[in-house]
């Protein structure tokens, strides 16, 4: 078996950036959960109301849940 050393700086600031990544997915999935379902009809209404949206996703993330 192989031992790899690295600093204790380093090792600090990895733990830190995947600890930041699985808060971040996790926030994400919560914020999920909390929206609300739109049926079609509902979905229709919104877009016969205020027109359909006429920008682009400035952002769009994929989660699995």
């Amino acid at each position: 078996m192989t031992t790899i050393t690295i600093p204790k700086k380093e090792l600090k600031t990895i733990v830190k950036e995947s600890i930041r990544e699985v808060f971040k997915q996790e926030l994400m999935k919560f914020r999920a959960l909390l929206l609300p379902e739109v049926s079609q009809k509902e979905q229709k209404d919104i877009e016969r109301r205020y027109g359909k949206p006429c920008r682009q996703a400035i952002k769009s993330e994929q989660i699995e849940i």
